[in-house]
């Protein structure tokens, strides 16, 4: 009789796959209420070590980090007109607070450009004052019809970033810098996947913006997920909430702002572009536990060498986890650490310790073989660069493989359909066709040049829509 498999294979059931990972490798639950969720100690590891790296690259680009109330007055997202517009259908509204209907109801926080603007009118009093950089790590509330953990909640963590400068050049430069040199360099160098830089099209803009960036990978089902985005504000926030600076010839003018976010989202980004059947693979840059020590046998001196393998990688660098709970059985271990996706396993029983070797198991390219255990400390930090490496490769390589260049709506369409991503000239699609898409399910995840790069406006000459379907 065929065992049945730990996970629902991929091929088979894409998005059971997906919760039965986050289940197996113990990630998530879902919350007491619809939409919202648990994010176990696992979970909760990854996300601290894409806080991390985050908070470096964010602090690296001049902004500092500050905390708002969760709680927004009403009358503040009615200031900017598109804004409220925008937000409306995700808003929670608190009416009753202390057993008393509130004088004015209170929005629990969807995001902050409105809050913060109120702030930043009193701070920004001259141009001395500019660019005010703020970050903040903070939880946000939208309420979700079709929610899926990590992907869509109606409650996630984020950090989101707010910035106002004394010109739209200065803004423009520093939203494009965020876009590129803490979102792009995080996504492809620390979650080693392969992600496309471009511009939102007018009609995918964020609700108040002039310009938004973003940042779009491909999943292993071919379809399309938002890792990320900076928006160019222009002045429309600063308008309306009167944040004006003192300018060095004696006038006062309007600042010009951007905000950017990033979230629990990039959990999900990660299971979906590299996992696999046996679980997830962890990129060993982001891994909270780069090396687990497993003891295969309750036997002193295998427990004593365990530890001290143990103690030389970590002295080595590698983060690294022993497991000695040898009244589990190994094999459950084993899978239970293969699931999580920790990179590397070191595999010590009696045998293995009287030949001077340990079973090296490795997650990313999978395989094992004999190390000798005098080696392991040298040897795990370049083979843990050499499976990130892997990583983006297969990220790169499968989104190469499946996008194609088309000239229609129906040829984009159809690519979509079977799994992939469609390269369409803007100039042939177009607003219109762009609507013709949708009502396929399709969208278009940003435009970009024709070499690659960020287009510097929506018409620019030789403008590509990256076309797809997405989650």
């Amino acid at each position: 009789m065929t065992k049945a498999p730990v996970l629902t294979p991929q091929a088979d059931d894409f998005p059971r796959w997906y919760q039965d990972v986050i289940a197996k490798a113990e990630l998530a639950d879902n919350g007491p209420v619809r939409g919202t969720m648990v994010i176990r100690p696992y979970g909760y590891g990854i996300w601290e070590r894409m806080q991390l790296e985050m908070d470096a690259r964010i602090k690296a680009a001049g902004a500092r980090n500050a905390y708002f109330p969760l709680f927004i007055p009403q009358s503040y997202l009615a200031r900017e007109a598109e804004h409220v517009e925008g937000f409306a259908p995700e808003l929670a509204v608190v009416t009753h607070g202390g057993g008393k209907q509130l004088d004015e109801p209170v929005v629990v926080r969807p995001t902050s450009e409105t809050i913060i603007n109120e702030y930043f009118a009193k701070w920004v009093q001259s141009y001395r004052d500019l660019p005010l950089l703020i970050n903040q790590w903070a939880n946000v509330v939208r309420w979700e019809m079709r929610p899926r953990v990590f992907l869509r909640t109606t409650e996630f963590l984020w950090q989101e970033g707010h910035t106002a400068h004394a010109t739209a050049e200065d803004a423009r430069d520093y939203a494009a810098r965020i876009h590129r040199d803490v979102y792009g360099d995080f996504m492809v160098n620390t979650l080693a996947i392969d992600v496309v830089l471009g511009r939102k099209s007018p009609a995918e803009r964020f609700a108040g913006a002039i310009n938004t960036l973003t940042l779009e990978a491909m999943m292993s089902d071919g379809k399309a997920l938002q890792m990320g985005t900076s928006h160019e504000l222009g002045q429309n926030f600063a308008r309306a909430f009167d944040t004006r600076y003192l300018a060095a010839d004696g006038g006062r003018e309007l600042v010009w702002q951007t905000s950017w976010g990033s979230s629990t989202r990039m959990v999900g980004g990660l299971i979906m572009s590299h996992g696999d059947d046996n679980g997830l693979r962890v990129p060993p840059r982001l891994a909270p536990v780069q090396a687990v020590v497993l003891a295969i046998k309750d036997d002193e001196a295998v427990l004593a060498k365990v530890r001290e393998i143990g103690a030389a990688l970590t002295a080595a660098g590698v983060r690294t986890e022993v497991d000695d709970r040898t009244d589990t059985p190994f094999g459950r271990r084993a899978v239970d650490w293969e699931l999580k996706g920790v990179p590397v396993r070191v595999e010590v029983g009696p045998r293995d310790l009287a030949a001077g070797t340990a079973m090296l198991a490795r997650r990313v390219p999978g395989g094992k073989a004999p190390v000798a255990i005098d080696a392991l400390p040298g040897l795990l930090p370049g083979l843990l660069e050499e499976d990130q490496a892997l990583l983006l490769r297969q990220s790169r390589e499968r989104r190469e493989a499946r996008t194609a260049e088309v000239r229609t709506v129906r040829e984009a369409v159809e690519v979509a359909a079977a799994g992939g991503w469609a390269r369409i000239p803007w100039a042939d699609l177009g607003a219109e066709g762009e609507a013709r898409l949708a009502q396929d399910a399709v969208s278009v995840r940003c435009l970009v040049a024709e070499d690659g790069s960020v287009p510097e406006s929506d018409d620019a000459p030789g403008t590509i829509a990256v076309v797809g379907r997405a989650y």
